[in-house]
Parts: C-alpha cells; sequence; structure tokens
C-alpha cells in the first residue's frame, strides 16, 4: 500500500488576524452547501485514485475548523473513511483556537475521531495577543489546553510565534516556559513573517510597525532551541519540537516527500511528482464542483531536478537526507557533486553524517535557508 496523506481546508472564520494571509471568510453562510461539495469532492478523487493508496494523517486546517460543530466534522471523517482506507491508528489533527471550544465540544470533537489537537495559541502575554488580534487572552488559551487533556486529548500540540515587535527575550522565554507547563507533547515556534497582502504587511510598509532585525530573530531562534531542547523537546524540523513519539506524522509526510490528497477551497494536491491546487474562492469552488466534479484551479509536473531540489530542501529542513532513499530515486551524482561542501559543513558542526543520514544540527537549523541556498 502507497500511504498517503489528505489535508482538508475549512475556510471559515469569525475573525481574520492582521498576519494570516491563508484563505478564509468571515461568515457562516453556505456552511452546508460548502460540506456538500466537499463530500463531492472526497468522492471524486477516491473514484480515480489508485485502490492501493492507504491514508496515514488527515489534517483540518483553515481557516478555523473548531468553529465547525463536532457533528460537521465527523461527517466529514466518515467520508473520507467510507471512501479511502485508512489506516487503523491514522493521525486526524484539528486546528483549534481557543476561544471556539469548550470541554464539552472538544470531548464531542474527540468521539468524532480526532486523536491530535493543534492550537493556535501564538503567545502567553495579553498585548502580544492584542496585537496579534487574536480573539483570545492567555487565560483562555491555558484553559483550551488544559480542558483538551481533561477531555481525553493525550496528542495535543501549540503554535506560537516569536519575534513580535518590540519583544523582548525575556518575554518570549516567559511564554516558551508557560507552555511547557502544560500538558502538551509537541510545540510549533515560528517567526513572525510578513506575507504579502495580509493587514501586518500593510502595516509595516506605512510605517506603522517596525519588524525586529534578521541578527535578533536568529538570537530568539537560538535561545528556543536551547530552551525546548533543555525541557526535553527535541527538534525535528526548523520550526517544530516533539516529545519522543509524539511527531506530527502529516508534516512528516510533507517533508518525507510522500504524496497527499488536499481537499476544500485552496487546498493542495502532491500525487505521483504532480501538484496541483484548488480555487480559492468559496464560490468559485462550490460552483466547479457542481459543473466539473473538481475545483482545480492550475497544475504542474515537477521536473527531476525540481523534484530533487524540493526532496533534498524538504529533508534537510527537517529529519535529515537518507543517502539510500536519495541514491534510489536520484542516483548518487548530486551528492558526489557536494561531497566536498557537505564534508565542510560537517568539520563546522553544522550537520551530521550518522549511519547513512545527512542531519543538520541545532548550529546548521539556525542558517537553514543559507545552506539550501548555496547547495541548491
Amino acid at each position: 500500500m502507497k500511504e498517503t496523506a489528505c489535508y482538508i481546508h475549512i475556510p471559515f472564520c469569525d475573525h481574520k488576524c492582521i498576519y494570516c494571509d491563508f484563505y478564509s471568510i468571515i461568515t457562516s453562510d453556505n456552511v452546508q452547501s460548502f460540506l456538500k461539495s466537499l463530500k463531492k469532492e472526497i468522492v471524486y478523487y477516491a473514484e480515480k485514485s489508485s485502490s492501493g493508496r492507504e491514508l496515514i494523517s488527515v489534517y483540518f486546517g483553515g481557516g478555523t475548523p473548531s468553529l465547525m460543530e463536532p457533528d460537521y466534522i465527523n461527517e466529514i471523517i466518515g467520508c473520507v473513511k467510507e471512501n479511502f482506507k485508512v489506516k487503523k491508528d491514522a493521525e486526524i489533527t484539528l486546528e483549534t483556537n481557543p476561544g471556539t471550544v469548550n470541554k464539552e465540544k472538544l470531548k464531542r470533537f474527540k468521539e468524532s475521531g480526532i486523536n491530535r489537537l493543534s492550537v493556535g495559541i501564538q503567545s502567553f502575554g495579553n498585548e502580544e495577543l492584542k496585537f496579534l488580534t487574536r480573539i483570545h487572552n492567555a487565560e483562555t488559551a491555558i484553559e483550551t489546553v488544559n480542558s483538551a487533556a481533561s477531555a481525553g486529548f493525550e496528542n495535543i500540540s501549540i503554535d506560537l510565534i516569536f519575534n513580535l515587535p518590540n519583544q523582548t527575550k525575556e518575554r518570549w522565554l516567559k511564554n516558551l516556559n508557560e507552555a511547557v507547563k502544560l500538558p502538551i507533547m509537541h510545540i510549533s515556534a515560528y517567526s513572525l513573517i510578513l506575507e504579502r497582502g495580509t493587514i501586518l504587511n500593510k502595516m509595516v510598509l506605512d510605517g506603522k510597525v517596525k519588524i525586529q532585525d534578521d541578527d535578533y530573530d536568529a538570537d530568539l531562534y537560538e535561545s528556543t532551541i536551547e530552551f525546548l531542547t533543555g525541557k526535553g523537546f527535541y527538534q525535528y524540523e526548523v520550526s517544530n519540537f516533539t516529545k519522543p513519539g509524539y511527531e506530527c506524522i502529516h508534516n512528516n509526510a510533507y517533508w518525507n516527500y510522500t504524496d497527499y490528497f488536499g481537499f476544500g477551497t485552496s487546498a493542495h494536491s502532491f500525487i505521483d511528482g504532480k501538484r496541483c491546487w484548488n480555487l480559492s474562492s468559496l464560490k468559485m469552488y462550490m460552483n466547479a464542483m457542481g459543473k466539473d466534479g473538481n475545483a482545480v484551479a492550475g497544475s504542474e509536473k515537477l521536473s527531476l531536478e525540481e523534484e530533487l531540489n524540493e526532496y533534498v530542501m524538504l529533508a534537510l529542513r527537517s529529519s535529515g537526507l537518507d543517502k539510500k532513499k536519495f541514491t534510489g530515486r536520484f542516483g548518487s551524482a548530486w551528492l558526489e557533486d557536494k561531497s566536498s561542501y557537505l564534508d565542510l559543513l560537517k568539520n563546522e558542526n553544522y550537520l551530521e553524517m550518522n549511519n547513512g543520514l545527512i542531519k543538520l544540527t541545532s548550529k546548521g537549523y539556525a542558517v537553514c535557508d543559507e545552506i539550501l541556498k548555496k547547495l541548491l
């Protein structure tokens, strides 16, 4: 069976945060119409795909999937399981925003089949949350995680953002300290990124907000690695830290270049070396589903060189490049050509080479982008 992941985009939100560039809409209109279209898309790709596939993960992103009622999510999971072979212990994740759930709702999400939560906390500082225009405060964030644990969730991840405007190292380390007190197994810690078209980007362009420089960002990042690894988390990707055994299966599918289906507005798929992406507009998505049975906006077939570059980039950003798997797919010429530079990186402690695995060290993760530019 060919292992495959599945992403499902729920576009509905009750508020658009200033830094967010994911497709979302602030409305409850068409919630049921979207469900009908989404189920139609799932059936369409199930009929097209090989029966030799098995889903190892289902990930609900958005938008704010936790705004939906548990019965709504349960209906989607049921449709996926009716039409695809799903691994018995498949990871099924729901992105969850504090302020949209309570203990009872979380219990019902667990009963519907969700077995992993990704909670978008971003900060435990109320002033920082206010700046990010989040709908919750620090107390609600803590309560949400504790309620999830009480509801029976063991696999809980949280998202945090560092290098916010005027954020001191002391303030950031306080965020991390609050995080590790909670019953969580996984932390995604991201540097604040200016995305084109966001409200935050316009605020910076207009001079209303000033972003701190790259050196300060790097210092906070290195502090993050040092703090979390000292608290029993290990780094298995540039921005992701986990307790052993709780690596995100879905994200690892992306980083290990595993095939994945993407359903819903703006979702991307990568199947047999071909990438395609859906229409973003909800109205256009539903119209296309009604007319054509799919909502593909565009597609591309990657060249061998493009595949190799993506494979290397994703592997080195995460758990490492397996030389045996790499040569089986692309041959040995690239590794031979880059051997002297890889040896240099090893000698300077930017990467390790053990048992056929080329893996960046913490020092290497900190300058990952620069390394990849020289390699690719």
